[in-house]
């Protein structure tokens, strides 16, 4: 080899001011600043006298640019400070230990406030073009562990129902855009505060202009009353997995042969009958009869449950019209929820939660939810793809490119790398971005 091509004769140095790491946040940024988030922040977030309490906007939009920029923890907030960034992002920018301290200024009550500022929020961005385009809404309800280490975290240093150390958040999720989201500690059973938090949802979305009809889809831990009644109280639709009762599997036994239906499915022999139940009527005088609508499955062959039954039951509970194996499938597509909760652990920093404590952590998290829906609410209007494009392939395509200002006179032009593969969906997401207006 040649002594020109061996990378040990390349000389490297830091010196170059005009440089932007990921140039590509000039695209969350201008969505940011078309929906006023910054100024929403600083309205809404009041810290009283605790010592991060100055300056709310900026230091809000620092954790969340972060953030999108893959920054998962408050280190690497200072990143964002290389180069010239604060001019593709059209704000100051503050060190990893003033956010840090702005992170643990947060008792509980202030993280409500950035509750109603993602509310707001919602509401503008549905306006701008990020809003449902279907008749149906369809929500999906569901909790996650965000795990732990030690015993020195507020909230979660003590077990989940999987037996791990960490934090049981509640979200909220509908077209992988994250309508509602709520830290919980540990040990917090699923429903815990869902009646509560539904009321929320729901709320949020009508006041975001939806009209249509909604549908909830929800796994066994909110099966409970509070959350049907939450529900009904909305005129909202629900289709919410059963636990499997000694009752209940009386009922499945007694389903005659004839009324399954054979479905496609990964394993032969699969099939869906539909009788009706009465869910929760041991503590709810009012409870009336409704769908039940059930999924038999043979045991994968070979496995330890082959050797005691034919089928494994999968049931769930409806008050939803429609075809039987229309709602079936429809409720077996809940599972895809799981996908946006991938993206918020490992496409943006809520795979640890970084502070001891529990506002700070409550606060971390409501940030990075904003920062996954900055990129859904821009892929959704200037891309109009944002369902085929997870936050990983939106961060890789068209935010963490390089670029490189230059000034001249006045105008300032930012250039990005020659035959970038998506040059034109780039340029075209920015101008569409740019011709936001809203009556803020």
């Amino acid at each position: 080899m040649q002594s020109s091509h061996s990378l040990d004769a390349l000389s490297v140095q830091f010196d170059d001011a005009n440089l932007v790491a990921n140039a590509g946040l000039v695209l969350p940024a201008t969505l940011a600043q078309h929906l006023g988030l910054e100024e929403l922040y600083r309205r809404h977030v009041r810290l009283g006298d605790a010592p991060g309490r100055a300056n709310a906007g900026i230091k809000a939009m620092t954790l969340i640019h972060s953030a999108i920029a893959g920054g998962d923890c408050i280190d690497d907030a200072d990143a964002l400070r290389a180069g010239p960034t604060e001019a593709v992002l059209g704000h100051a920018l503050r060190a990893p230990s003033t956010v840090g301290t702005f992170l643990r200024s947060f008792s509980w009550g202030d993280v409500r406030s950035l509750d109603r500022v993602a509310r707001v929020a919602l509401g503008r961005a549905w306006s701008a073009g990020a809003g449902p385009r279907d008749d149906v809404l369809t929500i999906d309800l569901d909790s996650s562990v965000c795990e732990t280490y030690g015993l020195a975290k507020q909230g979660g240093f003590r077990f989940c129902y999987n037996h791990v150390r960490g934090y049981h958040p509640m979200l909220a999720v509908a077209e992988d855009q994250v309508l509602h989201a709520r830290l919980r500690g540990g040990p917090a059973h699923s429903g815990r505060g869902a009646k509560s938090f539904l009321a929320e949802t729901f709320a949020r979305v009508r006041e975001a202009g939806y009209e249509g009809s909604i549908v909830l889809r929800a796994d066994s831990g909110f099966y409970t009353h509070k959350v049907t009644a939450a529900c009904d109280r909305a005129k909202v639709r629900w289709s919410i997995t059963t636990k499997m009762f000694p009752r209940l599997q009386k009922i499945i036994a007694a389903i005659p042969e004839e009324d399954w239906v054979p479905i496609p499915y990964f394993l032969e022999g699969a099939a869906v009958a539909e009788t009706t139940y009465v869910p929760f009527a041991a503590n709810h005088k009012g409870a009336k009869p409704v769908r039940l609508i059930v999924r038999r499955v043979p045991p994968t062959p070979g496995s330890q449950l082959a050797l005691y039954v034919d089928f494994s039951y999968h049931a769930f509970v409806t008050n939803r019209a429609g075809d039987m194996l229309a709602l079936e499938a429809d409720h077996r597509a809940h599972a895809e929820v799981e996908n946006t909760i991938r993206d918020l652990k490992y496409g943006m920093g809520l795979n640890h939660l970084p502070s001891g404590r529990f506002g700070a952590n409550g606060a971390w998290f409501a940030l990075n939810v904003m920062a996954h829906n900055l990129l859904r609410w821009a892929a959704a209007i200037a891309l109009g793809d944002a369902d085929a494009m997870t936050t990983k392939t939106f961060r890789h395509r068209l935010v963490a490119l390089p670029g490189r200002l230059a000034r001249s006179g006045r105008r300032l032009t930012l250039h990005l790398p020659e035959r970038w593969p998506w040059e034109e969906q780039f340029v075209s997401a920015l101008v569409l971005l740019r011709g936001i207006r809203l009556a803020l």
